[in-house]
């Protein structure tokens, strides 16, 4: 029987790009997928269109597949048709993959089906931990010193971290950290790669293996830092510890220790980056007559001078008198907030004197007229 056109098996013309040719693979390896579709022959159509996927997928394939049809692939090409899909190299695509985003992650009919040396036993970095600080308005602000409890894995001291001692080869995969398996599968029989059981991917084995860390190279630990806190840390701001982290897998780097602050408010100061806010209050005398006010900072207690005729929500500003950022050389300014307060419990002395004031022409500024203007 003639085998039918791969393009056409996958509905996409002979000029379509790889990114089509996949989409088209991935809406017709969902339509017909033995475990959704269980009409007669959606199997062997689903057979099909892995066949054409498998050289499509592939440069080198479909280069020699557009020169020369089925026939590429016979004759010791490696029979890329009949039943059973047999002996043909699909090591070069990823359908556990493919087919894991079409049916969700718990999808592995392939296992590790074609896929290269296992990277289990590669050495790479350990993880990364994230520690939330607690600090004061003012810890923040001067920078201090604060004990950080880890909970992380160390690498063990008994066996440096190797796992065992007098190390060696392991001789169930040759120290490739892979074994080779016969799986039966919806193509027929295919040779799969799974991760060595004995040395679990390292390719390495003891002699002795290490009853401290049981092999494993590490071992839980915990572990308290006594860390440096810059002055005018802020939230959001990390400090990185580098290599304070988790240790290294197969001899890598740890991991880092990331610390994000968590900053208690202040009952007077308000914080906007390098900047400080300070509310003022002051009676309606001093704002009328001017005066001077002694006023707290972080750094100690200011006279502000304030002058006569000043608005409620004026801000003055206290230059220098702000807070100095990580790797900054300059502070920023403080800013006083002038809230004038109006009284509202008066003796019958104020009272008079307030009454008195009243009959004065107090309404003489430019701002009452042009309210007057729009009176009707």
């Amino acid at each position: 029987m003639d085998k039918k056109d791969y393009y056409e098996v996958l509905g996409v013309s002979k000029t379509a790009t790889d990114e089509e040719i996949k989409r088209a693979f991935r809406k017709l390896a969902k339509q017909y997928h033995p475990d959704i579709n269980k009409e007669a022959g959606a199997e062997e159509k689903f057979k099909e269109i892995g066949e054409a996927y498998s050289v499509l997928s592939d440069p080198t394939k479909r280069r020699q597949y557009d020169q020369f049809g089925h026939a590429a692939f016979q004759n010791g090409g490696g029979n890329a048709g009949g039943a059973g899909f047999q002996g043909f190299n699909m090591g070069d695509i990823d359908l556990d993959d493919i087919l894991s985003d079409l049916f969700g992650g718990g999808f592995s009919g392939f296992g590790n089906f074609g896929r290269g040396r296992s990277s289990q036993n590669r050495a790479s970095k350990g993880q990364d931990i994230r520690v939330v600080l607690n600090l004061t308005f003012e810890e923040a602000i001067f920078g201090c010193e604060k004990d950080v409890k880890l909970n992380l894995t160390s690498e063990c001291s008994s066996c440096h971290g190797k796992g065992g001692f007098n190390e060696k080869k392991c001789h169930i995969c040759g120290g490739t950290g892979k074994v080779l398996e016969q799986a039966q599968t919806i193509f027929g029989y295919m040779q799969t790669q799974k991760t060595c059981p004995d040395c679990r991917g390292t390719g390495k084995s003891f002699e002795t293996v290490c009853d401290v860390c049981h092999g494993k190279g590490i071992v839980d630990k915990t572990k308290t830092l006594t860390v440096t806190i810059p002055e005018g840390v802020d939230e959001g701001y990390q400090l990185r510890l580098a290599g304070k982290g988790n240790a290294g897998v197969n001899g890598g780097p740890a991991g880092d220790v990331f610390l994000e602050f968590k900053i208690k408010e202040h009952p007077l100061f308000e914080r906007d980056g390098a900047d400080i806010y300070l509310e003022v209050p002051i009676t309606i005398a001093d704002a009328a007559l001017g005066c001077k006010k002694e006023i707290p900072t972080i750094y100690g207690n200011i006279i502000l001078d304030i002058k006569a005729g000043i608005q409620n929500y004026t801000k003055l500003k206290i230059k220098g008198k702000g807070i100095k950022l990580p790797n900054s050389i300059t502070k920023g300014n403080m800013y006083a907030v002038i809230n004038i307060i109006t009284p509202t419990k008066l003796d019958r002395r104020q009272k008079s004197l307030l009454q008195d004031l009243a009959k004065t022409d107090l309404e003489d500024s430019v701002e009452f007229k042009n309210f007057k203007k729009y009176l009707k």
